[in-house]
């Protein structure tokens, strides 16, 4: 069987022995005679008919949905849905969500989706769905409402920060992921991944190829922005992480047992040719996406810069229940090289920048030493590069003061190295 490891965070689709070492099953008995009791007196007694396997159904939510906020039941749409999501595309609002105090919460919107145009935010929490309230659903079920034909609406209410609880109407779409997008910023190659499926390691190959195509040695540093990532294949972050370094661990993963440990090695190799980095993140960066920044981050190859992340590092296993779907379950945590567990911690950014907005100040007039009179004149020749540089990158700090903040790093360290060199 093909192994898929998918996550939130990670998560592998293996098929797995469901038994159990013998034992002294007493009270094993007993609790399951206790269910079997319960599930008599339902169907025999409660108000309306309800199906065996519903309650069978409702039973196996129940008790996956008990253990922690990421076990679950998938049925046989939701697993393919899964399965149709890690390929890159599929049909919703483009919003990763999990569960908090019995709200859906936003964890991330991806990118160019119906959500992310609708101004959807990390950290949300959905309330309401089409004026029915979230509280009582479990996670499935409120996914399930999210969904829907493509084309139709879906009025969602939103609960952000202390703001009064507000209403948007967001269209459904066929969801497209591009997981990679590139561009020049002056002599700083920009690298967003928005999430980690089966195209991410292709694409980052690609982009920077592209990168190194247009500005030659010209070339700088990169950005890597994992900013509202959250998450996805396991395997491709252990990929792209893998892409920048030349040798070390990667990941390791720890299960209940000590044989169940795994971990994961760099090969050589570096796809930026030891140019410096900087990776972005913040409160929307998860699972995957913290592997990813965590490598970097314990091998000094790159600065953390932005604000704290998810904290997800729980690995789920996705077993396959053959024509019922599937059940993921939290089965190990994730540790980055130096051996941190983030899990309920996250990253935490070598250079905290918050998210901010600038704006340009009207000023009067200013006096220099060109308009004093009887000046001395310039002998040199040719424009002012730094001047050149500040026209370049105005537009960026306007709009983005974060990536701004990490590309007068990456330049600040290029002028350094090279002075050094010099």
């Amino acid at each position: 069987m093909k192994l898929l490891k998918i996550a939130a965070a990670a998560a592998v689709l293996v098929a797995v022995p469901l038994t159990v070492p013998a034992s002294d099953n007493t009270d094993t008995y007993r609790q399951l005679k206790l269910f079997g009791d319960v599930f008599e007196r339902v169907r025999a007694d409660y108000v309306e008919e309800v199906t065996d396997e519903e309650l069978v159904e409702a039973a196996i939510r129940g008790m996956l949905t008990s253990l922690d906020p990421h076990s679950s039941y998938l049925d046989a749409d939701s697993f393919q849905d899964m399965q149709v999501q890690t390929r890159g595309e599929f049909g919703g609002l483009g919003i990763e969500v999990t569960m908090e105090n019995g709200y859906v919460k936003v964890v991330s919107p991806i990118d160019e989706t119906p959500a992310f145009r609708a101004g959807v935010q990390a950290g949300d929490l959905i309330t309401h769905l089409d004026e029915e309230p979230v509280l009582g659903l479990n996670l499935n079920d409120a996914v399930d409402r999210m969904r829907g034909p493509v084309g139709t609406d879906i009025r969602v209410t939103i609960r952000r920060g202390e703001q009064e609880p507000f209403d948007v109407t967001i269209t459904r779409a066929i969801i497209t992921v591009k997981s990679v997008r590139h561009r020049v910023e002056g002599d700083i190659g920009y690298v967003r991944i928005t999430s980690f499926n089966e195209q991410t390691t292709v694409g980052l190959t690609d982009a920077i190829s592209d990168l190194k195509e247009d500005l030659g040695d010209q070339l700088q540093g990169i950005v890597l922005d994992l900013r509202n990532n959250p998450g996805g294949l396991l395997e491709e972050a252990i990929n792209v992480s893998d892409s920048f370094l030349e040798r070390g661990e990667i990941v390791s993963t720890r299960g209940r047992f000590t044989e169940d440990s795994q971990r994961r090695n760099a090969s050589p190799g570096d796809l930026a040719d030891g140019l410096p980095m900087v990776v972005l993140i913040n409160g929307g960066s998860a699972s995957a996406s913290e592997i990813v920044a965590g490598a970097l981050q314990d091998h000094r190859r790159a600065v953390i810069m932005g604000t704290k992340s998810f904290g997800k590092g729980s690995v789920q296993t996705v077993v396959p229940l053959g024509a019922h779907g599937a059940m993921r379950l939290t089965t190990a945590r994730y540790y980055t090289p130096s051996g941190r567990s983030i899990q309920a911690k996250g990253i935490d950014p070598d250079i905290i920048v918050e998210r901010a907005k600038l704006e340009s100040l009207q000023t009067g007039p200013a006096r220099s030493e060109a308009d004093l009179r009887g000046r001395l004149d310039n002998d040199g020749e040719g424009d002012d590069p730094a001047a050149a540089e500040e026209e370049q990158s105005g537009d960026v700090a306007l709009e983005d003061y974060q990536l701004a903040r990490a590309i007068d790093l990456l330049r600040g360290l290029a002028l350094f190295n090279n002075r050094a060199v010099n």
